[in-house]
């Protein structure tokens, strides 16, 4: 991606500014074997021009360029895979106009669930309705506002998709088709969230849910409500305490997930083995540690970020974090040139840490030189 292009696109939110690698704090000490697998994955799926599950920017020609390079001698150590990144991308400061660049963490949270609703499991998880319409980046359609990234097609044409309240109403009617039940209303939320979720099944078996559309309309964080309510302050937030208050406060809490009104359609991932992660924006597993969702307006999948800031261990403890990795996913709250959501993996220590970080973290995207 020439740098050009990506300053175009940044013009009013941020600018590049050029480093050398040694600007980079602690680069030499980071596990360049394990980011350049990460990177491989985008590269097998840019190569074989595979579909993205939420398009983001198109790849320019000279990282599908370098991928090829990569594919060509996909088990590199430590020390070439250094060497790789070094040779072929020039790193970039990004630096935003109006503030620091932020990160916040997301995983894949697991949950009891039936495959049939009883008086213990209520709560569905939907599948794509028919009618449900993606607008495309920079696309509109007739009679649906500029804000709005979905529709619902009728016969008379195209109207604004249902928000969350509405749908929980019943308005999608006979278009509403479970595909699993939680227990808690809570529960059903977070995975909207996350975007996925491992639900471990009565008879024993785990199910994999993937997302599958949403319905276009604008998400708001119930947290950040929360805080401005004065229900919680910031530093002792952790996902934890937030899915106690949504368990112990049902009808509050009914009323404050429906701020959000963004809801997500989900379908059963069966493709995926025990030990992939989720599938990301891209369209492929994710992996803990090296999966970063990015701004899908701003940035294509596959770039490389350096990132630099801290990683909470516990409410009171944290570890540097010096790090590359790849833009493999996208999310309705991750939005700004440097805004990341880090991936942290599965299960409940990964929401623990995930839902700690909300830190200030120096973004740097690591630009495709031009290749011959």
């Amino acid at each position: 991606m020439p740098e050009g292009e990506a300053a175009s696109r940044l013009a009013g939110q941020a600018r590049l500014e050029a480093l050398s690698f040694d600007d980079l704090d602690a680069w030499a000490d980071d596990d360049h074997a394990a980011a350049f697998r990460a990177f491989l994955r985008s590269c097998r799926a840019l190569d074989a021009r595979a579909a993205e599950l939420r398009p983001a920017q198109a790849p320019e020609r000279d990282l599908l360029a370098i991928c090829r390079v990569a594919l060509k001698d996909p088990d590199l150590p430590r020390p070439e895979a250094r060497r790789f990144f070094e040779t072929h991308f020039r790193p970039f400061a990004v630096v935003p106009h109006s503030s620091q660049g932020f990160l916040t963490g997301y995983y894949e949270p697991e949950f009891q669930g039936s495959r049939t609703p009883d008086s213990r499991y209520r709560f569905p998880l939907l599948a794509r309705p028919d009618d449900l319409v993606t607008i495309p980046q920079g696309e509109s359609l007739p009679g649906i506002g500029k804000g709005l990234q979905a529709a619902r097609r009728t016969e008379q044409g195209y109207e604004p998709y249902p928000d969350r309240a509405a749908i929980e109403d019943g308005a999608l009617g006979s278009q509403a088709k479970p595909i699993v039940y939680l227990r808690e209303p809570g529960e059903a939320f977070i995975i909207h969230v996350q975007g996925s979720s491992r639900i471990r099944l009565t008879d024993g078996s785990v199910m994999r849910v993937a997302y599958a559309g949403r319905n276009g309309r604008p998400y708001t964080s119930i947290g950040r409500v929360l805080v401005q309510r004065g229900e919680m302050d910031l530093e002792s937030m952790t996902l934890a305490r937030l899915m106690g208050w949504l368990k112990d406060n049902p009808g509050p809490a009914r009323e404050l997930m429906r701020q959000n009104q963004s809801y997500i359609f989900f379908r059963e991932a069966d493709e995926l083995a025990p030990g992939d992660g989720p599938i990301g924006g891209a369209g492929f597993p994710l992996v803990p540690g090296r999966s970063l969702a990015v701004d899908r307006q701003l940035w294509a999948y596959g770039l490389p970020f350096w990132l630099e800031g801290r990683l909470p261990l516990t409410l009171d403890r944290s570890e540097p974090l010096r790090r590359l990795m790849i833009a493999h996913d996208t999310g309705s709250a991750i939005v700004g040139p440097a805004r990341g959501d880090f991936f942290f993996g599965s299960g409940e220590e990964a929401g623990n840490r995930a839902g700690l970080l909300r830190h200030a973290a120096r973004f740097v995207v690591l630009m495709p030189k031009a290749q011959r």
